[in-house]
């Protein structure tokens, strides 16, 4: 360990207080207003989905469980059915004429290539 770092720490690794104070006061002149703080000021936010984001990164740091993904993988509502619904033809397919299929149109012969 350095000889200047012995100075600024004790043997227990904390920083001289009048170091920390100096130290302190060169960041609070250079942050500027308080619209330019890079951290939040409060443990609440609000956004839910941020806050809940938030608690379970904190949670999954100090215990060592995910709970975050597996309830944002969880089965919900609109995941049932998948990406085809059964239903009839009847509710599908159009029945009789409409201003883009006119009953006096020709029918087109069925391409054979």
């Amino acid at each position: 360990m350095s000889q200047s770092s012995r100075r600024h720490f004790d043997n227990a690794g904390h920083m001289d207080p009048v170091r920390a104070e100096r130290l302190m006061s060169f960041t609070m002149e250079a942050r500027g207003s308080d619209s330019e703080r890079p951290f939040f000021e409060g443990a609440r936010a609000e956004d839910t989905f941020a806050e809940e984001l938030g608690e379970g990164t904190v949670q999954a740091m100090t215990s060592g469980e995910d709970r975050v993904s597996d309830d944002l993988n969880r089965e919900v509502e609109e995941d049932w059915g998948g990406p085809f619904v059964m239903s009839s033809a009847s509710k599908e397919f159009a029945s009789g004429t409409d201003a883009s299929n006119i009953e006096e149109a020709t029918r087109e012969p069925f391409p054979k290539t």
